[in-house]
Protein backbone atom coordinates (compact mmCIF):
# COMPACT_ATOMS: atom_id res chain seq x y z
CA UNK A 1 0.00 0.00 0.00
CA UNK A 2 2.98 2.26 -0.56
CA UNK A 3 1.04 4.34 -3.11
CA UNK A 4 -1.81 5.16 -0.69
CA UNK A 5 -0.59 8.67 0.29
CA UNK A 6 -0.38 9.65 -3.39
CA UNK A 7 -3.92 8.41 -4.12
CA UNK A 8 -5.37 10.11 -1.03
CA UNK A 9 -3.90 13.51 -1.94
CA UNK A 10 -6.34 13.58 -4.87
CA UNK A 11 -9.29 13.78 -2.43
CA UNK A 12 -10.68 17.18 -1.47
CA UNK A 13 -9.47 18.00 2.08
CA UNK A 14 -11.55 18.75 5.18
CA UNK A 15 -10.11 20.22 8.38
CA UNK A 16 -10.70 19.06 11.96
CA UNK A 17 -12.76 22.19 12.70
CA UNK A 18 -14.93 21.61 9.65
CA UNK A 19 -15.75 18.13 10.95
CA UNK A 20 -17.67 19.48 13.97
CA UNK A 21 -20.98 18.82 12.23
CA UNK A 22 -20.20 15.11 11.90
CA UNK A 23 -18.80 14.23 15.34
CA UNK A 24 -21.60 11.64 15.62
CA UNK A 25 -21.05 10.77 19.28
CA UNK A 26 -24.49 9.10 19.21
CA UNK A 27 -24.61 7.02 16.07
CA UNK A 28 -24.99 3.73 14.25
CA UNK A 29 -21.84 1.94 13.08
CA UNK A 30 -21.47 -0.50 10.20
CA UNK A 31 -18.11 -2.26 9.98
CA UNK A 32 -16.27 -3.99 7.15
CA UNK A 33 -13.02 -5.99 6.94
CA UNK A 34 -11.23 -6.65 3.68
CA UNK A 35 -7.86 -7.29 2.10
CA UNK A 36 -5.52 -4.31 2.07
CA UNK A 37 -4.81 -4.99 -1.61
CA UNK A 38 -8.31 -3.69 -2.46
CA UNK A 39 -7.59 -0.23 -1.06
CA UNK A 40 -6.23 1.55 -4.18
CA UNK A 41 -9.21 0.71 -6.39
CA UNK A 42 -11.69 1.35 -3.58
CA UNK A 43 -10.26 4.80 -2.91
CA UNK A 44 -10.45 5.80 -6.56
CA UNK A 45 -14.13 4.82 -6.62
CA UNK A 46 -14.85 6.81 -3.43
CA UNK A 47 -13.13 10.01 -4.54
CA UNK A 48 -16.16 11.77 -6.12
CA UNK A 49 -18.24 11.38 -2.95
CA UNK A 50 -15.95 11.99 0.05
CA UNK A 51 -13.49 14.50 1.48
CA UNK A 52 -10.50 13.36 3.53
CA UNK A 53 -9.48 14.71 6.94
CA UNK A 54 -6.21 16.62 6.56
CA UNK A 55 -4.14 17.85 9.53
CA UNK A 56 -0.96 19.80 8.77
CA UNK A 57 -0.89 18.26 5.33
CA UNK A 58 -1.24 14.70 6.63
CA UNK A 59 -4.10 12.42 5.60
CA UNK A 60 -3.02 9.22 7.37
CA UNK A 61 -3.11 9.67 11.14
CA UNK A 62 -1.68 7.54 13.95
CA UNK A 63 -3.78 6.39 16.89
CA UNK A 64 -2.57 4.77 20.10
CA UNK A 65 -5.09 3.07 22.39
CA UNK A 66 -4.83 1.30 25.75
CA UNK A 67 -7.87 -0.86 26.53
CA UNK A 68 -9.18 -1.73 29.98
CA UNK A 69 -11.29 -4.62 31.24
CA UNK A 70 -12.26 -6.31 34.47
CA UNK A 71 -10.23 -9.22 35.84
CA UNK A 72 -12.81 -11.69 34.50
CA UNK A 73 -12.88 -9.92 31.10
CA UNK A 74 -16.48 -8.70 31.40
CA UNK A 75 -16.30 -6.35 28.40
CA UNK A 76 -14.86 -9.05 26.15
CA UNK A 77 -17.36 -11.68 27.34
CA UNK A 78 -20.32 -9.29 27.00
CA UNK A 79 -19.34 -8.66 23.39
CA UNK A 80 -18.81 -12.36 22.73
CA UNK A 81 -22.26 -13.13 24.16
CA UNK A 82 -23.87 -10.29 22.13
CA UNK A 83 -25.10 -8.57 25.28
CA UNK A 84 -26.86 -5.25 24.80
CA UNK A 85 -25.89 -2.21 26.86
CA UNK A 86 -22.24 -3.30 26.82
CA UNK A 87 -19.21 -1.07 27.33
CA UNK A 88 -15.61 -0.57 26.28
CA UNK A 89 -13.10 1.58 28.16
CA UNK A 90 -9.89 2.91 26.67
CA UNK A 91 -7.40 5.73 26.58
CA UNK A 92 -6.90 6.98 23.04
CA UNK A 93 -4.14 9.28 21.84
CA UNK A 94 -4.85 11.09 18.58
CA UNK A 95 -1.17 11.49 17.78
CA UNK A 96 -1.28 14.09 14.99
CA UNK A 97 -3.74 16.39 16.73
CA UNK A 98 -1.92 16.09 20.07
CA UNK A 99 -5.09 15.11 21.94
CA UNK A 100 -5.64 12.26 24.40
CA UNK A 101 -8.98 11.16 25.89
CA UNK A 102 -10.35 8.61 28.31
CA UNK A 103 -13.19 7.17 26.24
CA UNK A 104 -16.17 5.03 27.17
CA UNK A 105 -18.16 3.46 24.34
CA UNK A 106 -21.59 2.05 25.09
CA UNK A 107 -23.63 -0.10 22.70
CA UNK A 108 -27.27 0.22 23.73
CA UNK A 109 -30.23 -2.09 23.16
CA UNK A 110 -31.25 -0.12 20.05
CA UNK A 111 -27.95 -0.79 18.28
CA UNK A 112 -26.69 2.75 18.86
CA UNK A 113 -23.07 3.49 19.82
CA UNK A 114 -22.78 6.28 22.38
CA UNK A 115 -19.30 7.62 23.10
CA UNK A 116 -18.44 9.71 26.15
CA UNK A 117 -14.96 11.04 26.78
CA UNK A 118 -12.87 13.28 28.98
CA UNK A 119 -9.68 15.01 27.93
CA UNK A 120 -6.52 13.87 29.73
CA UNK A 121 -2.86 14.87 29.61
CA UNK A 122 -1.61 11.46 28.58
CA UNK A 123 -2.07 7.70 28.85
CA UNK A 124 -1.34 6.10 32.22
CA UNK A 125 -1.85 2.43 33.04
CA UNK A 126 -3.15 3.34 36.49
CA UNK A 127 -6.41 5.27 36.57
CA UNK A 128 -6.58 8.39 38.71
CA UNK A 129 -9.42 8.89 41.21
CA UNK A 130 -10.97 11.45 38.86
CA UNK A 131 -10.82 9.03 35.93
CA UNK A 132 -12.23 6.17 38.01
CA UNK A 133 -15.10 8.39 39.15
CA UNK A 134 -15.81 9.43 35.57
CA UNK A 135 -16.01 5.78 34.46
CA UNK A 136 -18.40 4.89 37.28
CA UNK A 137 -20.55 7.94 36.54
CA UNK A 138 -20.93 7.00 32.87
CA UNK A 139 -21.42 3.27 33.44
CA UNK A 140 -23.65 3.87 36.46
CA UNK A 141 -22.05 1.50 38.96
CA UNK A 142 -18.69 0.71 40.58
CA UNK A 143 -16.34 -0.86 38.08
CA UNK A 144 -12.83 -2.10 38.86
CA UNK A 145 -10.80 -2.31 35.67
CA UNK A 146 -7.15 -2.60 34.71
CA UNK A 147 -5.07 -2.13 31.56
CA UNK A 148 -5.23 -5.13 29.20
CA UNK A 149 -3.35 -4.31 26.00
CA UNK A 150 -2.39 -1.68 23.46
CA UNK A 151 -3.93 -1.38 20.01
CA UNK A 152 -2.18 0.97 17.59
CA UNK A 153 -3.09 1.72 13.99
CA UNK A 154 -3.16 4.39 11.32
CA UNK A 155 -6.51 5.84 10.26
CA UNK A 156 -7.82 7.61 7.19
CA UNK A 157 -11.02 9.56 7.92
CA UNK A 158 -13.46 10.54 5.21
CA UNK A 159 -16.53 12.78 5.37
CA UNK A 160 -19.31 12.51 2.81
CA UNK A 161 -19.70 15.65 0.71
CA UNK A 162 -23.50 15.74 1.11
CA UNK A 163 -24.75 13.20 3.65
CA UNK A 164 -24.08 13.34 7.40
CA UNK A 165 -21.70 10.42 7.32
CA UNK A 166 -18.16 9.66 8.39
CA UNK A 167 -16.08 6.80 7.08
CA UNK A 168 -12.89 5.55 8.70
CA UNK A 169 -10.36 3.05 7.38
CA UNK A 170 -7.87 1.57 9.84
CA UNK A 171 -4.62 0.16 8.49
CA UNK A 172 -1.31 -1.18 9.83
CA UNK A 173 -3.00 -2.45 13.00
CA UNK A 174 -0.70 -3.81 15.73
CA UNK A 175 -1.38 -4.89 19.31
CA UNK A 176 0.62 -5.97 22.34
CA UNK A 177 0.50 -6.73 26.05
CA UNK A 178 3.31 -7.36 28.50
CA UNK A 179 3.79 -10.93 27.20
CA UNK A 180 3.08 -10.98 23.49
CA UNK A 181 2.33 -8.97 20.38
CA UNK A 182 0.75 -9.39 16.96
CA UNK A 183 -0.66 -7.55 13.98
CA UNK A 184 -3.37 -7.49 11.32
CA UNK A 185 -1.40 -5.49 8.78
CA UNK A 186 -2.84 -7.37 5.77
CA UNK A 187 -6.36 -6.23 6.67
CA UNK A 188 -8.29 -2.97 6.49
CA UNK A 189 -11.10 -2.38 8.98
CA UNK A 190 -13.57 0.20 7.72
CA UNK A 191 -16.47 1.73 9.60
CA UNK A 192 -19.39 3.80 8.33
CA UNK A 193 -20.74 6.12 11.02
CA UNK A 194 -24.22 7.58 10.57
CA UNK A 195 -26.91 9.24 12.71
CA UNK A 196 -29.20 6.40 11.74
CA UNK A 197 -28.56 3.34 9.62
CA UNK A 198 -28.95 4.06 5.89
CA UNK A 199 -27.97 1.87 2.95
CA UNK A 200 -27.81 4.99 0.76
CA UNK A 201 -24.15 5.33 1.73
CA UNK A 202 -21.93 5.57 -1.34
CA UNK A 203 -19.26 3.56 0.46
CA UNK A 204 -21.72 0.73 1.14
CA UNK A 205 -22.81 0.71 -2.50
CA UNK A 206 -19.26 0.68 -3.86
CA UNK A 207 -18.12 -1.89 -1.26
CA UNK A 208 -20.94 -4.23 -2.29
CA UNK A 209 -19.93 -3.89 -5.94
CA UNK A 210 -16.41 -4.94 -4.88
CA UNK A 211 -17.76 -7.90 -2.86
CA UNK A 212 -16.87 -6.25 0.45
CA UNK A 213 -19.74 -7.05 2.82
CA UNK A 214 -20.63 -5.72 6.28
CA UNK A 215 -19.14 -7.66 9.17
CA UNK A 216 -19.44 -7.03 12.89
CA UNK A 217 -15.88 -7.01 14.11
CA UNK A 218 -14.20 -5.61 17.20
CA UNK A 219 -10.52 -4.71 17.13
CA UNK A 220 -10.47 -5.20 20.91
CA UNK A 221 -12.04 -8.67 20.79
CA UNK A 222 -10.01 -9.95 17.83
CA UNK A 223 -6.72 -8.72 19.28
CA UNK A 224 -7.67 -10.14 22.71
CA UNK A 225 -8.10 -13.56 21.10
CA UNK A 226 -4.79 -13.30 19.24
CA UNK A 227 -3.01 -12.47 22.49
CA UNK A 228 -4.91 -15.02 24.59
CA UNK A 229 -6.24 -17.95 22.52
CA UNK A 230 -7.68 -19.54 25.68
CA UNK A 231 -10.44 -16.91 25.89
CA UNK A 232 -14.00 -18.02 25.23
CA UNK A 233 -14.51 -17.84 21.45
CA UNK A 234 -17.34 -20.14 20.30
CA UNK A 235 -19.38 -17.28 18.84
CA UNK A 236 -16.31 -15.71 17.23
CA UNK A 237 -15.21 -18.80 15.28
CA UNK A 238 -16.62 -17.62 11.95
CA UNK A 239 -15.02 -14.21 12.40
CA UNK A 240 -11.67 -15.77 13.28
CA UNK A 241 -11.81 -18.02 10.18
CA UNK A 242 -12.70 -15.01 8.02
CA UNK A 243 -9.85 -12.91 9.44
CA UNK A 244 -7.37 -15.77 9.04
CA UNK A 245 -8.44 -16.15 5.40
CA UNK A 246 -7.80 -12.45 4.79
CA UNK A 247 -4.40 -12.68 6.51
CA UNK A 248 -3.31 -15.50 4.19
CA UNK A 249 -4.07 -13.53 1.03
Amino acid sequence: MSNLPKIITDFSPISLDEMDDVKLMNRTDTKFAFKASKMPLLLKELMPFYKVLTIDGKTIHDYKSLYYDTEDRKFYIDHHNSRVNRNKIRFREYVDSGLTFLEIKRKNNKGKTIKKRMKVKGINKELSEKQQSYIEKIIGKPMEVSAMHWINFSRITFVHKIQKERLTMDINLTFENTNDKGDLKQIVIAEVKQERMSRSSDFMRIAKEMHILPMRISKYCMSSLELDPELKKNRFKKKVLFINKLKQA
